[in-house]
């Protein structure tokens, strides 16, 4: 019977924005309880549930540490985040199309972490990333649409490819439907490139990352902290899940894979240091950081025998990054609509820091894992670019807070106690993650030398440094950087044109051409001319005739 309570998971949201239409567009304060659910499974699970109702296969549940974890902090910041939404909602004629949007979001995000089943996860993710247009748009304007717009577009994109690589991985699979039993049925080479495409476009792998940095600062703070502290991490999971543990393809792919990963992971910073807006460069962090998670699928597929060291570190990374960059896209927020006091921007302070590695911190550690991790395989010889990303990063999110802390200067009034208490939370996660986590925890203290935390300390010391000399000096990007034309939107201009003016055939009548009649004219136009001349060589040749004959 206990298996049962699998099923509240999803159901708990969709009940919600079933009845938030019969009750006060103020009436948001209690969506929180709709996570709570799936939080309390991550920490006590029950054995999984099948239902064959649904379809052959269908089952739900989490059955390992990753989908433990991950269940866990992905409900965490939902619930802390919807508690965040209801104070910016309170007088907001739109409020129930916003939680409708954002419950169906949660709801098929939810479902997908707890698919044993490829139908389930499907639909999960299929039903979080078409709601999430919903939270993108919700601000109204013309920015706002145009990122509502190419996000989208290339959902939808993302959700055909998915679908056809889903149906060839069935076919391959000889109809079954059990994630787990695709772990042993070898990957064909366009499924692969169609599950990569169609799960990276979610994730914002680089160069799939074009409807990111625009969707995200066009969304409402809280929303912006789901995006992409979970939301983009299910890209991540369905690669993990979808694609086997030893495959000779993904083992001559994962060099190519890495190489993107980095790139990824380099160019979002450089990226990101033109902006000038805070929750912008979040973005393009965020960018930088689904590099990093490229990583690590691609040193677990092209060093199979360390699945379950990569498996530990990509759950790490995503709890580490989702609450951090939560905990900063909120911020970015409150600092948007109040000045925050100084034991706001201590805070603050610590999810930025934790993002740059700072040691001691949840981000400290993951970033050790990493290297280890790296050093370990056959690229060790790139790993100063790790280190080089670390100051990129470092750089980066130090940029972002310099610009938090610029614009709430104008404002006078504090955040309300209710919604800094969410915030505040996620703002100390990077802190209470390596006491909470017994995998984080065994890694921090194993990096506890001197070396490491100095390997973890000059990027961010050196960041500081040069950001320090650059405002001394009173450096400002050159207006040129600052509007650098953008591929994605003059795509999406024209594929928008196209379907609201398509280009149809002319219906104007067009007579039937008779091609006999047309040289008939010409022939009669020939002898028309030569009326004489044709005569008289006709009557001589008939008289030659008649003559010979």
């Amino acid at each position: 019977m206990s298996t049962l309570l699998w099923i509240l998971v999803p159901l708990m949201p969709l009940l919600a924005a079933a009845s938030i239409w019969r009750l006060p567009s103020h009436a948001g304060g209690w969506l929180w309880l709709s996570a709570l659910p799936a939080l309390l499974l991550s920490l006590h699970p029950v054995p999984s549930l099948t239902l064959p109702l649904l379809w052959p296969g269908a089952q739900w549940g989490v059955t390992d540490t990753l989908g433990q974890t991950w269940l866990g902090f992905s409900a965490l910041l939902w619930l802390l985040a919807s508690r965040f939404a209801s104070f910016d909602l309170q007088n907001d004629p739109h409020a129930r199309r916003f939680w409708t949007c954002w419950l169906l979001a949660l709801s098929g995000n939810l479902l997908l972490i707890i698919a044993a089943d490829a139908a389930s996860f499907y639909i999960g993710f299929t039903l979080m990333s078409l709601a999430a247009y919903g939270l993108v748009i919700h601000l109204g304007g013309p920015k706002p649409r145009q990122a509502g717009r190419i996000y989208l577009q290339l959902a939808v994109l993302g959700e055909m490819l998915l679908y056809a690589g889903l149906m060839l991985r069935v076919h391959e699979a000889g109809g079954l439907l059990l994630l787990a039993d695709w772990q042993q049925v070898p990957l064909g080479p366009l499924t692969a490139g169609l599950l990569l495409v169609g799960f990276g476009l979610k994730a914002g792998f680089w160069p799939l990352h074009v409807w990111l940095p625009l969707a995200h600062p066009a969304a409402p703070a809280a929303a912006s902290a789901v995006l992409s502290g979970v939301m983009l991490k299910a890209g991540i999971l369905g690669l993990w899940r979808f694609m086997p543990a030893n495959d000779p393809l993904l083992y001559s792919w994962a060099p190519t894979l890495l190489i993107i990963g980095l790139i990824g992971a380099l160019l979002g910073v450089v990226l990101g240091l033109l902006q000038s807006k805070s929750k912008t460069v979040l973005a393009y962090s965020s960018v930088s950081q689904m590099g990093y998670m490229l990583i690590i699928l691609a040193l677990a597929w092209h060093i199979p025998d360390s699945r379950p060291a990569m498996a530990v570190l990509l759950t790490l990374y995503a709890c580490h990054h989702g609450l951090a960059k939560g905990a900063l896209f909120m911020g970015a927020g409150l600092g948007a609509h109040y000045r925050l006091p100084l034991a706001s921007l201590i805070l603050l302070l610590i999810p930025a820091l934790a993002l740059c590695g700072l040691p001691l911190t949840s981000g400290g550690t993951v970033k050790a894992l990493l290297k280890t991790a790296f050093a370990d395989g056959p690229q060790a010889g790139w790993l100063g670019l790790l280190s080089l990303g670390s100051v990129a990063t470092s750089a980066l999110i130090l940029r972002a807070g310099w610009l938090i802390r610029q614009q709430q200067a104008e404002y006078s009034q504090s955040p309300p106690p209710g919604q800094w208490l969410p915030w505040a939370l996620l703002c100390l996660s990077p802190l209470l993650l390596p006491l909470l986590l017994p995998d984080m925890r065994q890694a921090l203290l194993a990096s506890l030398s001197s070396y490491a935390i100095w390997g973890s300390l000059w990027p961010l010391l050196l960041a500081a440094g040069a950001a320090v000399l650059l405002i001394q000096l009173g450096w400002q990007l050159p207006p040129r950087l600052q509007r650098l034309p953008n591929p994605a939107l003059l795509l999406s201009l024209r594929l928008k044109g196209l379907t609201l003016q398509p280009p149809q055939p002319s219906l104007a009548p067009k007579p039937t051409r008779n091609h006999y009649r047309q040289f008939e004219r010409s022939w009669n136009r020939f002898w028309a001319s030569r009326t004489l001349a044709s005569s008289i060589a006709v009557i001589l040749v008939l008289l030659l005739t008649g003559w010979l004959l």
